[in-house]
């Protein structure tokens, strides 16, 4: 059985299979509707229900809590349709890319601290990932699980793909990469998903925030960006603990002396009395609210990746201090689904 779903604002309508959540067959049907994890936990695919039934699916409830449920809100990337179905969401004005299966050989592993790893993918000559700076790529594991890694390196460098993997102490796929995974091991990936790239119709000075890894597809972003001479201004702020954490510090360091409208600040919650650091402390966001108390943020667009409790704070915070709601585009590294996960209903 399928479904006609129709997006209000925009009057688009595609077919959705009831085996498809709301996002799948957006998806398939080439409608570009924001999202993230894929797994009911950032939040990024919310919108509103306008008329229709569907089935929740599993989620978290930090994603979407009560009231937002009994006011018609749903997770698209977990609602299954019911019946025929009339939301409301945002459309990105982009082209969607179809995700597609792939082998990749792991050309090289790279440490670039204590515990990230820059791994780089090889992929079949005959084949070319296209996809957009920013998106993320999945790792289909022989157990039927999932693990999702952003690309930190831009479209224009096709040559190979560039991840940064933070070991997760008993995480079973970052303890494999750190410890057994060989060179030239050959994996299977999905690839690219997520709305997290940068929306070049827009001439908005823009605020970056990375936490930890969240670096890399900012990375991948400002390399897209200095390719092709966009020169919008671009303040990058680099959160992480301590500065052992700051694991390739020398390169938005260069791009801060070599390009004018690039900033770059970065910000260690708990530095050590051997890092003898003498620059911002604190929350990375807090540093970004301290900055642009005077202006706000009613003028800007942030780009923020990183930890899901990171991500949520900046983004309240942000819209306090004026950022438009539509202006914040993050990427909340979630790893797996939640747990307890909410009550299908």
């Amino acid at each position: 059985m399928s479904y006609q779903i129709t997006i209000k604002s925009t009057q688009h309508t595609y077919t959705a299979k009831a085996s498809e959540t709301v996002l799948e067959s957006a998806i398939g049907a080439g409608v570009n509707i924001p999202y993230g994890c894929r797994n009911g936990t950032c939040g990024s695919c919310k919108g509103d229900i306008i008329s229709g039934e569907v089935d929740y699916g599993d989620y978290a409830s930090s994603a979407l809590t009560g009231a937002e449920k009994a006011a018609g809100k749903a997770l698209f990337c977990c609602a299954h349709p019911l019946t025929d179905l009339t939301i409301e969401c945002r459309e990105i004005h982009a082209d969607v890319i179809q995700p597609r299966i792939l082998p990749a050989r792991v050309e090289r592993k790279e440490q670039l601290s204590h515990d990230v790893m820059a791994l780089f993918l090889k992929l079949p000559s005959t084949e070319h990932l296209k996809f957009m700076a920013g998106q993320y790529i999945e790792f289909l594991l022989k157990d039927g699980k999932r693990r999702a890694f952003s690309l930190a390196n831009a479209p224009h460098v096709d040559n190979l793909l560039e991840l940064h993997l933070r070991l997760i102490p008993g995480g079973q796929f970052t303890e494999y990469v750190f410890n057994e995974m060989p060179d030239k091991a050959i994996l299977r990936i999905e690839a690219p998903f997520g709305s997290f790239f940068l929306r070049e119709e827009s001439d908005k000075p823009i605020i970056m925030v990375a936490g930890g890894t969240g670096f890399a597809p900012i990375k991948g972003i400002i390399e897209h960006m200095l390719h092709n001479n966009i020169n919008r201004p671009v303040t990058l702020y680099w959160g992480a603990h301590s500065l052992k954490d700051l694991y390739m510090p020398a390169l938005p360091e260069a791009w801060a002396k070599e390009y004018p409208h690039i900033k770059f600040i970065p910000v260690l919650s708990d530095a050590t009395s051997e890092d003898n650091w003498q620059g911002r402390t604190g929350y990375v966001h807090q540093a970004v609210l301290e900055d642009f108390a005077q202006t706000g943020l009613a003028d800007y667009e942030v780009y923020c990746c990183g930890a899901p409790a990171m991500v949520a704070v900046a983004h309240a915070s942000f819209v306090e201090a004026g950022l438009p709601e539509d202006e914040f585009f993050s990427d909340a590294f979630n790893y797996a689904k939640p747990t307890p996960k909410a009550t299908a209903t």
